[in-house]
């Protein structure tokens, strides 16, 4: 059985990664609001309890999933451990005597509870003593709204306000404004602002070493002269050659050295990462896992395609997916400048091809949209267990290789 789910991330005021929202269904066509919201709750508990842990799922980060008052009732919270879960409140759940009680009793067990999509009440005054996360869609509450949501608060320091659905640099900059101290939505997978910034000498030359690499047959020379222009891949190179992992006699001297020492495979795995790591560090680490990820879904579902795709030109194209949000520039300005196969420009560009669909196939997975993506899966020709398994293999890979950057 395989998780069918999306996870949206949830930032802190510094974008750190705090958690995850997990939206789960039982299968890619059962998508709401065609299955119960019981079962759908019932199903993503049964599955992550007797078949993968969530915290496989989150990278051990908590998980924000909803609860509807049945599942409450039923105990369900408690089949997860207080850390590795927040009790979310479905707004669908009228406040009661009963829900109170379910909430008290949750809260005295040591979890912690959110509430969903808020839309203030007076009633719910008699459930802030036990709740730690107000979510507010800031799309659909304007700012008096939310500042009568605070001043409701204002005796519970302890609640904290976490606006969703924040699209824009500017939306996050309010919600800063605001009060609010975690954020969840796509603003950060976008560009923040408009610029005119060139990439640097050594993003350059990763880009180039990458498009060298990115070749059936790797040119030793070429790649060798790309290294020999930039002292700081350089020097990675070598520490990375030189380290631990890696059996040999003697120590590496010299950069061809150390790229026939790396090999192909891993000096492909090396450029990929310094790229994904290093094009922007001032970008949130999770939108940096994104791109890995998509990387490494294009990648694996290359193959499964008819005809199939070079897995090299999948892997990059997909790591370039999201190159606009990371540079903050657009994604015609930027492929301007790197010297990359028609293969990897074209999909991005046009939005056209086998390619660019498995592209848009991890966009619609990553905002839980099941229906266009079961669409967009029998159009492909694929297996639907296939490219869920490809996209959980994708963020497992993702989450691992960020730890390693």
């Amino acid at each position: 059985m395989y998780f069918y789910a999306a996870r949206q991330p949830i930032l802190d005021i510094n974008k750190n990664l705090c958690a995850y929202e997990l939206l789960f269904r039982d299968s890619i066509n059962n998508v709401f609001p065609n299955i119960d919201e019981d079962e759908a709750t019932s199903k993503m508990v049964e599955a992550s309890k007797f078949n993968l842990g969530i915290s496989e799922f989150t990278g051990n980060k908590p998980a924000y999933i909803n609860f509807t008052l049945e599942t409450l009732s039923s105990g369900y919270p408690e089949m997860l451990s207080t850390d590795e879960l927040v009790v979310e409140i479905l707004e669908t759940i009228k406040p009661g005597k009963r829900l109170l009680a379910l909430c008290k009793d949750l809260y005295e067990k040591g979890y912690t509870l959110a509430l969903d999509d808020y839309v203030h009440q007076k009633v719910w005054a008699h459930f802030y003593p036990y709740i730690k996360i107000i979510k507010i869609d800031v799309q659909q509450t304007s700012i008096d709204e939310v500042k009568e949501i605070k001043k409701a608060i204002a005796n519970y320091p302890d609640i904290k306000l976490l606006a969703e659905k924040v699209e824009t640099h500017e939306e996050y900059n309010q919600a800063i404004e605001l009060g609010f101290v975690l954020f969840q939505g796509f603003f950060f997978a976008k560009p923040e602002i408009v610029k005119t910034k060139s990439l640097s000498p050594s993003q350059m030359s990763m880009a180039e070493l990458l498009y060298e690499t990115s070749k059936p047959d790797l040119d030793l020379s070429n790649i060798t002269s790309i290294f020999e222009r930039d002292v700081t891949l350089s020097y990675k190179l070598f520490r990375y050659a030189n380290s631990a992992i890696f059996k040999r006699n003697s120590e590496i001297s010299t950069i061809k050295q150390a790229i026939v020492t790396l090999g192909a495979s891993e000096l492909k795995r090396f450029l990929r990462l310094m790229f994904a790591a290093n094009i922007n560090p001032d970008k949130p680490s999770e939108l940096i896992k994104v791109s890995m990820a998509r990387a490494k879904f294009c990648e694996l579902m290359s193959v499964e395609i008819n005809p199939p795709i070079d897995t090299s030109i999948a892997f990059l194209t997909g790591l370039l997916s999201v190159i606009d949000a990371i540079v903050d520039q657009s994604l015609e300005t930027i492929l301007e400048k790197l010297p990359l196969a028609k293969e990897i420009k074209d999909p991005l560009l046009t939005r056209k091809g086998p390619l660019a669909a498995i592209i848009k196939l991890i966009e619609l997975m990553e905002h839980a949209d099941w229906d266009k993506t079961a669409i967009v899966i029998k159009k492909l020709g694929l297996d639907k267990e296939k490219v869920i398994e490809c996209h959980n293999d994708a963020l497992a890979w993702a989450d691992e290789q960020s730890k390693l950057t």
